[in-house]
């Protein structure tokens, strides 16, 4: 019924543009337990490969900004030695933002599409243990050849991925708190999480049956993209008390027209965007032919936010959550 659009053409597009390829969602919390002590050497599993770690990485490339949350919440950011791509002030609280400042930057060079723009030998002559993200023409094997470990995220995985949920957030953050040796941080981090998506889910409770979208709006032209229920916004609108209009469509994120957005008429839109003006991007949505019958652009109902307060699954798809909650009349 819908067109289809294969997660390795959208996730540099969608998540500020930072890496082409990913992992599956089951590779997330995989690999072997943790014998010792120590709890190393460590091997994870990443995109159905081995990651060996010797030891909880010191050095860090952050070639993506989604996982800068995770990083800080385990009190490792300071291990970042260098950063590439744009990391939005709008997702950090003003220490983080003073971190990330503090960070040797290799620039912001995207390329037309939004892809970031970075050689393999910048990379290397950095001399990181572990790269968070792959921006294009960087490969894990590439980085493997000279001894550095590359993550990237589980939902942008090229072979697909299985219905998302808010537990690929926590996942995640177990991950890298058995990666970073910070198992206590990372238990603490996802349990204050929890309570958050909590409060949320309560506090919607009763509220009368609402149907949402988010969606990737083309700005310059075309209808954009949809989000599936394989894609984080899926559990973030259910958490939210909405009921996802194309929730019965297996993909992460797809291609969509206009007659089959009419056809579904969400109560309520979410917009993601990477950059430019949010007005532009809301602009983009409602003066496409057709748009003005929706009733979400009709009642005004439209929320614009960042891409990474949706996707991929972080603690900013919490806040995305709660920015949607409140957005929208949370219980109303």
């Amino acid at each position: 019924m819908y067109a289809r659009r294969g997660p390795r053409l959208l996730a540099p597009l969608l998540t500020l543009a930072l890496f082409a390829t990913a992992c599956a969602a089951g590779d997330s919390g995989g690999g072997d337990a943790p014998a010792g002590g120590a709890g190393f050497p460590l091997t994870v599993r990443n995109c159905g490969t081995d990651v060996t770690f010797d030891a909880p990485p010191e050095r860090i490339a952050l070639l993506e900004s989604a996982p800068v949350t995770i990083l800080h919440g385990l009190g490792v950011l300071d291990r970042a030695v260098l950063r590439a791509g744009a990391f939005p002030e709008e997702y950090y609280d003003a220490g983080t933002n003073a971190a990330i400042a503090g960070i040797e930057s290799l620039g912001e060079d995207l390329d037309e599409s939004g892809h970031l723009q970075i050689s393999r030998e910048t990379i290397i002559a950095q001399e990181p243990e572990l790269v968070l993200g792959l921006p294009d023409g960087i490969t894990r094997e590439g980085l493997a050849e000279v001894g550095i470990n590359a993550l990237v995220q589980p939902v942008y995985c090229p072979d697909g991925v299985d219905a998302t949920t808010f537990d690929d957030v926590y996942e995640q953050i177990e991950l890298y708190g058995r990666i970073f040796g910070r198992t206590d941080e990372a238990a603490t981090l996802a349990a204050g999480l929890r309570e958050r998506e909590t409060a949320v889910e309560e506090s919607v409770e009763g509220r009368p049956e609402r149907t949402a979208a988010v969606l990737y709006p083309t700005v310059g032209g075309g209808s954009g993209y949809a989000y599936g229920n394989r894609s984080m916004a899926h559990p973030q609108l259910a958490a939210a008390g909405f009921t996802n209009v194309f929730g019965d469509v297996d993909e992460r994120v797809f291609e969509v027209t206009t007659e089959q957005l009419v056809a579904a008429d969400p109560d309520v839109l979410v917009l993601l965007h990477v950059d430019g003006e949010p007005d532009d991007v809301k602009d983009a949505l409602v003066t496409l032919p057709g748009a003005d019958t929706l009733r979400a652009v009709r009642d005004d109902e439209i929320l614009v936010q960042l891409f990474n307060f949706t996707e991929p699954p972080t603690p900013l798809s919490m806040t995305g959550l709660e920015r949607i909650a409140d957005r929208f009349g949370a219980g109303r």
